[in-house]
């Protein structure tokens, strides 16, 4: 038998004539993990979609255990041994466990009894700490990953693709992932998985593929690459120097006070909070999960209310405000632009230009009930070419734009608003090397023009190269506070740990 499970010949596919993946070669063995990476557009997700029968193929072949094949649907490529774990789950949030895992396989009569103790025995010969009776929509990311994984191998898979897969773990949840790949590929199963995280690639893969501007660039032994070889085959240039860039030997001067918080409560996740924010600085808050860094800022931004006796206060140039929904504190200067662009950030069926016009509509007093399309697509042509977005058009659907571009639109969906306070929350989390680049220069050219910007992220070298300021979040409060000049990773992350 031949060591290749899957392979993909001269595949190309083309949208309205313009090819996502352009004559690319890929081959899987069995039982190896295989990284595919490239920047967003490059045709992962493309490449992938079409090994899972989600896409078609304009032209070229594909092979399952050396034979021609070309599954149209996601269920014939479950037939032929192919699953794929999506960024977005697939599961059925209002049903348990146990009912996903068997959704499509039932008998004509079922006895719900016998599902779940079938669900409990197979769970636990995975290793997998799942309770079958929980309801779905309950469980953290991690725990739907592993009915996902768990569903994916039940239906006997025997190539396994992970869309981003660690985007929403934790690194508790990370290192609990790795080791349930690896004790796949142990199995005999063969992992493709799309990563963004360069040293998850490397650390994890046996082999990784390359893709750019939807071609093959090279395909090699995970061993024999670097960060710096993977970033320059990416984009065919060397951003080692501009990525996080080299320690700021600059810092902008500090404007007038934006933003105050001082006592702020929202139990459980905030308590006695205390912080300020200035125009014309990056304003960068560092913490681990559950330090209340998102929450914070969420009261802020009128998406959380506070604690309603003894709450704190929020000053906005001077003035107590006191946001209950976001619309107010829209119109009175403030944007937030969420961490969870598929939830939260856009209308995923709608256009590209019509996401970035609800933006616009949503600042101006009582809303609007009707689009104007002509301004829609001027107002999105201004910003598509501002953030250099990669779409076909101002029509395209968003759904249909790569992550980073994603995240480009929910991007100038708030800044549309001309606001005077920007708040980032994990802006390049799921994003490519080359647009890391572009929404950091964006966010600098922000603090430039004297906007008070503020930047959550949970990965050091961004916040060291962004901010003007630290604010080190822990246990729901700022504990530690360092310019650009004082702080260090060590001093960063002592605080936040002790």
């Amino acid at each position: 038998m031949s060591e290749i499970i899957l392979s993909l010949n001269k595949a190309t596919k083309l949208y309205a004539g313009v090819p996502a993946i352009d004559g690319v070669d890929f081959e899987l063995r069995r039982g190896e993990i295989h990284a595919l990476v490239g920047e967003n557009g490059a045709g992962k997700s493309t490449l992938t979609k079409v090994m899972a029968g989600v896409v078609t193929l304009t032209s070229g072949t594909m092979q399952v255990n050396g034979a021609d094949v070309m599954p149209k649907t996601p269920l014939e490529a479950r037939h032929l041994g192919i699953a794929m774990v999506f960024q977005e789950n697939s599961l059925v949030p209002t049903m348990t466990v146990a009912q996903n895992l068997f959704l499509g396989q039932e008998r004509f009569y079922n006895r719900l009894r016998g599902i779940y103790i079938s669900a409990q025995q197979f769970l636990q010969s995975l290793n997998f700490d799942v309770t079958p009776t929980a309801t779905v929509g309950l469980l953290g990311a991690a725990k739907k990953q592993m009915v996902e994984i768990a569903r994916a191998v039940l239906h006997d898979a025997k190539v396994i693709i992970f869309d981003e897969p660690t985007a929403t773990l934790t690194p508790e949840e990370k290192k609990y992932f790795f080791d349930l790949v690896r004790d796949l590929k142990r199995r005999g199963v063969s992992i493709v998985f799309i990563s963004h995280a360069l040293e998850e690639a490397l650390i994890l893969a046996d082999r990784i593929t390359i893709l750019r501007d939807g071609k093959h660039v090279v395909t090699d032994e995970a061993a024999k690459f670097d960060r710096a070889r993977i970033v320059q085959a990416m984009v065919g240039r060397d951003l080692s120097n501009t990525l996080y860039g080299a320690r700021k030997t600059t810092m902008r001067t500090a404007g007038a006070r934006v933003l105050t918080v001082q006592n702020l409560k929202m139990a459980p996740m905030v308590k006695n909070n205390s912080l300020s924010v200035f125009a014309g600085q990056i304003t960068g808050v560092f913490g681990l999960v559950g330090a209340g860094r998102t929450e914070t800022f969420k009261v802020v931004a009128g998406v959380l209310k506070r604690d309603f006796f003894h709450g704190g206060e929020v000053l906005l140039h001077g003035k107590p405000v006191r946001y209950r929904v976001p619309a107010p504190a829209v119109r009175a200067g403030i944007a937030y632009v969420t961490e969870d662009r598929k939830v939260e950030g856009f209308f995923e069926t709608m256009s590209v230009a019509r996401n970035i016009y609800l933006g616009l509509l949503a600042k101006l007093p009582g809303g609007r009930f009707f689009l104007s399309r002509r301004e829609a697509d001027n107002v999105g042509s201004k910003w598509v070419e501002r953030l250099k977005v990669r779409t076909t058009g101002n029509s395209m659907k968003v759904v249909e734009l790569s992550g980073g571009n994603q995240q480009k639109v929910v991007i100038a969906k708030s800044l549309v608003q001309e606001p005077d306070l920007i708040i980032f929350d994990e802006p390049t989390r799921g994003v490519d090397v080359g647009a890391i680049v572009e929404i950091h220069e964006l966010i600098q050219r922000l603090a430039d023009e004297g906007k008070a910007v503020v930047v959550i992220s949970s990965y050091l070298p961004e916040i060291m190269a962004l901010s003007d300021g630290i604010l080190v979040s822990r246990q729901g409060k700022v504990v530690e506070e360092f310019s650009a000049f004082e702080a260090t990773e060590e001093k960063i992350m002592y605080a936040a740990v002790h």
